[in-house]
């Protein structure tokens, strides 16, 4: 038999020294869903996260609270780690930038940046932001009434002088717009690799790479008094997981699909990570899938606002899959989304209880009452039956498609339509009047409508997994017969198949005061 094709995805790893808030967490149900369709699709799939532990904002942080870094690292990878499984989106590692096989991964690929001629020692000045971690020309700086000078971010900074390791990212600029011109998809969507590419034309200055005002890092090899600064550290996680330099049974995986990143950090993964993977001479990821961000009633959460909800209220509220549902399905990837308690509620009511719900509910509640708790007979097709199934079983290539461009709101947008599609069937052949003039044609039609939603149940398991797995059960489709693989003619229900009794899929959303 031969070997499944593998697929490697990972989410950025979120700094250490903060809770886990809504970007997150649409970060990571958005890797989680392309790690599960494509598992779906039946590849060997790797997904990883991880956390980014180490530097002076962490110290700092941990200083003000009277604990170690490490301590605090530990709780907030904890949190992470209950996001995580709070919104059904576990990943199958999770690197930590303290772990000893990260130290000795990112160490050996400075060696061999160092043996390349790539790195140097010198001495660095600029304008250093501590929460970005990143050093800002002056020409990027704003300045408030005060004077204050301010990062693009809207960070302070303060001018910093010290020795430091340098790598010479200048000498990559070539390189790296050769690599884009002739891999035009390494960044996706578009426009955020235009972006890339502007910024990398009008030239690139060599690196700092090393700090030696705080020790609360993994130690420059050779050289004790340095540790690595923060991207050589952090980027070289997603390689740490594959355990590719000892050659173990996870590096198969490497290079990476996708990198699943937030837009503020584009320029760290599209231009200081491949250059260093070029200069160790490593294989480059194939893509950098770009996101944008939330906004609560499109305005950015702030702790100030007090607009900062927690991914864990949100889903407590609403329930996980419908929260999933709703970012992958409201928000167009790649771009800018806003969320409010009553677009969730509409998409819950509109799409998840009503269209797909009830038709579930309805369907499944006439074959227990009707068919004997059985799948029924097919019967004799018509022109109706066949357009719905036709309609059903093409959708699977057009969401295959749109998550291979990682468009994860096309796919719904499809999966929904379908949805839209047997519900007018549904009404339309009026299965609850031909149990009294035609009853083989009521069990025809309420063939048609179980078979169109087991092909909508598989395809949706990427994306609301638990009620997708319910639908499948009521419909008895076995475990073993879930993949999109099974999604054809071919594997269609079999008549005369027992069936569990009806439960609802979706129950409607009701404000707490109507529900008292």
């Amino acid at each position: 038999m031969a070997d499944k094709q593998t697929y490697y995805i990972t989410t950025a790893i979120p700094y250490a020294n903060g809770a886990p808030h809504i970007g997150h967490a649409y970060e990571r149900i958005a890797t989680d869903v392309f790690a599960r369709f494509q598992r779906l699709d039946g590849k060997d799939v790797l997904f990883v996260t991880g956390m980014d532990e180490h530097g002076l904002k962490m110290q700092q942080t941990a200083a003000r609270e009277g604990i170690s870094a490490q301590q605090l690292a530990d709780r907030t990878a904890a949190q992470f780690e209950a996001m995580g499984a709070k919104l059904n989106a576990r990943a199958d590692d999770i690197v930590r930038t303290t772990q000893a096989r990260h130290k000795t991964t990112v160490q050996e690929v400075w060696r061999r940046m160092a043996a390349k001629g790539d790195i140097y020692l010198s001495k660095y000045s600029g304008w250093y932001s501590v929460r970005d971690e990143a050093y800002y020309d002056e020409g990027e700086l704003t300045e408030n009434a005060d004077g204050k000078k301010f990062a693009p971010t809207g960070t302070p900074v303060e001018w910093v002088e010290e020795e430091s390791y340098f790598f010479k990212l200048s000498a990559y600029a070539e390189k790296l717009l050769a690599y884009y011109e002739a891999h035009p998809d390494f960044v996706t969507p578009e426009k955020y690799l235009n972006e890339i590419v502007a910024f990398v034309k009008r030239g690139l200055n060599d690196l700092s790479i090393s700090r030696t005002t705080f020790d609360w890092g993994i130690k420059v090899p050779g050289d004790d008094k340095h540790v690595m600064y923060v991207w050589v550290d952090a980027l070289t996680n997603y390689f740490t997981a594959t355990g590719f330099l000892e050659g173990g049974p996870r590096a198969k995986f490497w290079p990476a699909d996708a990198h699943v990143i937030g837009k503020d950090i584009t320029r760290f993964h599209a231009i200081f990570w491949p250059a260093f993977l070029m200069s160790a001479e490593l294989p480059l990821p194939k893509q950098i899938v770009v996101h944008g961000f939330l906004f609560n009633r499109g305005e950015k959460m702030s702790k100030s606002v007090g607009n900062v909800i927690s991914p864990d209220t949100l889903a407590d509220h609403y329930g996980v899959d419908a929260l999933r549902y709703f970012f992958l399905r409201e928000v167009p990837f790649g771009q800018d989304g806003n969320y409010s308690h009553e677009a969730i509620v509409q998409r819950i009511n509109a799409d998840l209880a009503n269209d797909l719900g009830n038709l579930a509910q309805r369907s499944l509640s006439m074959i227990g009452k009707n068919c004997g708790g059985k799948v029924p007979a097919p019967g004799a097709r018509d022109e109706a039956d066949a357009e719905i199934l036709a309609r059903a079983y093409g959708a699977v290539t057009i969401a295959r498609d749109a998550m291979r461009q990682y468009l994860p709101h096309q796919a719904l947008a499809e999966i929904w339509g379908v949805v839209g599609d047997a519900n007018r069937y549904f009404a339309g052949q009026e299965p609850w009047k031909l149990g009294k003039t035609d009853p083989a044609r009521r069990d025809a039609v309420l063939y048609v409508t179980a078979e169109t939603l087991r092909v909508v149940a598989l395809l949706c398991q990427p994306f609301i997994p638990e009620a997708a797995e319910k639908l499948l059960g009521l419909l008895g489709v076995p475990a073993d017969k879930r993949l999109l693989a099974f999604a054809t003619p071919d594997h269609a229900l079999a008549a005369g198949e027992n069936l569990p009794a009806p439960a609802p899929i979706f129950p409607r959303y009701v404000e707490p005061e109507e529900a008292k």
